[in-house]
C-alpha cells in the first residue's frame, strides 16, 4: 500500500540550493517509486524582499550580504554548478549575473497552483533564471514562462498587472518565519518533519523512508 506524503517545499526561485534540493527530492521520490504518493506544494520565501526590480550584480550582492570575496564567490559558483550538473540541471551563472526581486514570480506561482500547473511553472522559472539568465521580475519574462507550461499568457499578465495574490504570498511568507524558517529550501513533510537544505538524493531518500517507517 502506498504511503501518502504531503510535502511543502518552501523556497525562492532565485535560490540555487532550492533547485538542487528540488531535483534531489524528486530523484529520491523516483527511487522510492510506488511505495509513496507525494503531493508537493510550493510555498514562497524571498531571500531578498527589498531587492529592486532591476536587481543587482550577483558578485556585489554576495559581497555586501555575506562578505564574500570575488575568489570565494567564484569557488561557491563552481561548487553549485557541479552539484546542479550531477542532478541534470544547468547553471549558467557568472560574476556578471544578476539577482532579482522574486515577489511577482511568487504571485504567479500562487495563481499557477489554482490552475494545476504550479510544479511545471516552478521548474520553468528555475530554468529561466539559472540556465537562461532571464529576469524573473520582468512581467514579459514571467508571462512567457507561464505560456511555456501551458498557462494562458494573457491571464498571467492580468494577474501580474493587478497585484492579485500579494496578500496570500505575504501571509505564506509570514507563516514560514513564524515556523522559524530562516533559510531555504525547507521541506516540510506531513506538517511534522523538516528537511533543510539542498540535500543529495540519497539523503532525501533515507529521510523519506524513515518517515514512512515511522508511520
Amino acid at each position: 500500500m502506498s504511503t501518502p506524503l504531503k510535502i511543502e517545499f518552501v523556497s525562492d526561485i532565485v535560490c540555487p540550493w532550492c533547485i538542487i534540493g528540488l531535483a534531489g527530492l524528486e530523484q529520491a521520490l523516483a527511487a522510492i517509486g510506488d511505495e509513496v504518493t507525494a503531493d508537493i506544494r510550493f510555498a514562497p520565501f524571498e531571500l531578498n524582499p527589498n531587492m529592486p526590480p532591476e536587481g543587482q550584480n550577483i558578485s556585489e550582492h554576495v559581497a555586501e550580504k555575506y562578505g564574500a570575496t570575488p575568489e570565494q564567490s567564484a569557488r561557491n559558483r563552481a561548487t553549485i554548478k557541479a552539484r546542479a550538473a550531477e542532478l541534470g540541471f544547468t547553471m549558467a551563472g557568472s560574476a556578471d549575473s544578476r539577482i532579482y526581486n522574486s515577489f511577482d514570480a511568487h504571485r504567479l506561482l500562487h495563481w499557477a497552483e489554482e490552475q494545476g500547473k504550479q510544479a511545471a511553472l516552478k521548474h520553468r522559472l528555475f530554468a529561466v533564471y539559472f540556465t537562461e539568465q532571464g529576469n524573473p521580475a520582468d512581467h514579459d519574462v514571467l508571462a512567457g514562462a507561464a505560456a511555456a507550461v501551458g498557462l494562458d499568457a494573457g491571464e498571467a499578465r492580468a494577474v501580474l498587472a493587478s497585484g492579485r495574490y500579494a496578500g496570500e504570498v505575504r501571509a505564506a511568507e509570514r507563516l514560514a518565519h513564524e515556523r522559524g524558517i530562516t533559510g531555504v529550501p525547507a521541506i516540510i513533510i506531513n506538517g511534522k518533519y523538516l528537511i533543510s537544505g539542498g540535500q543529495p538524493p540519497a539523503i532525501f531518500e533515507k529521510a523519506l523512508r524513515q518517515i514512512v517507517a515511522e508511520g
